[in-house]
């Protein structure tokens, strides 16, 4: 229980900090949003719990196929933002990368990539 609960706190934290960082300087945030951060976590997470080398390299594998499909919603939420609002760019944004990941899933299948 105490591992988990510190697996709670450092995964928190790092998400705290990046929005504290982005208060203060917008390029900042985004470098820090932008980087690996939680899959690093995961990744170290699965590594000190003994997890089986394949579960860890299949979870960085997918990892990387899951993120494509997320990047149209970052174009498309700042001009939903300036047009609608925050709560509506943030639904919308949240369609936007569900529509993109199954279009994404049913293209790369083809290709021996199952993602759904």
């Amino acid at each position: 229980m105490l591992w988990i609960i510190t697996k709670y706190v450092i995964t928190a934290a790092i998400v705290v900090a990046v929005s504290e960082v982005a208060k203060r300087s917008d390029r900042a945030g985004a470098l820090l949003a932008s980087l690996p951060l939680v899959t690093l976590l995961a990744l170290t997470w699965l590594y000190i719990e003994k997890q089986p080398a394949e579960k860890i390299t299949n979870h960085a594998w997918y990892t990387f196929w899951y993120v494509l499909p997320t990047l149209p919603m970052f174009l498309a939420f700042p001009r939903l933002f300036s047009r609608f609002g925050f709560w509506p760019a943030l639904g919308l944004s949240a369609v936007i990368t569900i529509v993109s990941f199954a279009l994404f899933a049913w293209a790369v299948r083809p290709l021996g990539i199952k993602l759904m």
